[in-house]
């Protein structure tokens, strides 16, 4: 796809994308799509995956007490325990606002571990990684934002999310659907939003003004981006996933690089 060598004129050392088809077959790869970077919070959306696969095994339930007095694992995931961004202490009732958490998906990696006797990082390697060959993947600490990755091995993660193996259908469908309708909040670079839509580990476009993803992104889209630089979104309508990596925290450059990529991508996919 001639749009992802865009990258090419990022302010960026190294760089990588790729755009991977509903059926899961890769529409194009540009850039250095072996190399391993930091993912930060494009770290979420597998530790989620991890979580609902534990709740398909019947290791822990979504409506399940966890974290702060009357949060569930449901809130945890949906960033509405009322946990602080980066601490573990309440700053409102759960289920009252969207709160984004690291310390939520913390927390929610240890109430895993605990119910499988399994360390997060080994069973987000037995859950996801290890069957879906992502070989170059890695968890060296927390489950919000310390996971390692390649381009290559996200292609596999992207073409799982719009055609699922490892879990049913209709637990992704509820995963990238809006959880606790309504809620307001803050979307870490982009302000206040409301409402700051989020489903279970995924973040939702909805209507986000300003958002990561292009103008011509539906409102169905959901992904994560990090700090590190990355960025996974899927497009349910384009019947697309784009995923892209770089080695520049987050920044202006970001906000001005990645939602003109996202729409020559769109646009790409809707002339071929």
């Amino acid at each position: 796809m001639e749009s992802l060598r865009m990258i090419e004129n990022w302010p960026v050392d190294t760089a990588a994308a790729a755009v991977v088809r509903a059926d899961g077959s890769c529409a194009g790869a540009h850039g250095a799509t072996g190399h391993r970077f930091p993912l930060a919070s494009v770290t979420k959306p597998l530790a989620a995956y991890a979580a609902l696969v534990a709740v398909e095994e019947g290791a822990i339930e979504l409506d399940e007490p966890a974290g702060p007095e009357g949060s569930t694992v449901r809130h945890l995931l949906a960033h509405t325990s009322g946990l602080a961004f980066d601490e573990h202490r309440p700053m409102a009732a759960p289920g009252t606002r969207r709160l984004y958490s690291n310390a939520g998906f913390e927390v929610l990696g240890d109430h895993i571990a605990k119910a499988t006797d399994i360390p997060f990082a080994e069973y987000l390697r037995q859950a996801v990684l290890e069957p879906l060959g992502m070989s170059a993947t890695d968890l060296p600490g927390s489950p919000a934002k310390d996971g390692v990755s390649t381009v290559e091995d996200l292609v596999r993660f992207a073409a799982e999310l719009q055609a699922p193996r490892l879990l049913a259908a209709e637990t992704v469908r509820e995963a990238t659907s809006v959880a606790f309708p309504g809620l307001s909040g803050v979307l870490p670079g982009y302000g206040h939003q409301r409402p700051n839509d989020w489903g279970l580990g995924f973040e939702i476009r909805d209507g986000k003004s300003p958002h990561w993803t292009g103008a011509s992104s539906s409102p169905r889209t959901y992904g994560h981006f990090g700090q590190a630089g990355t960025f996974l979104w899927v497009d349910p309508e384009a019947g697309a996933a784009c995923v892209a990596l770089a080695d520049r925290a987050f920044g202006p450059w970001a906000t001005e690089s990645w939602p003109p990529l996202t729409d020559a991508v769109l646009t790409e996919l809707r002339s071929a």
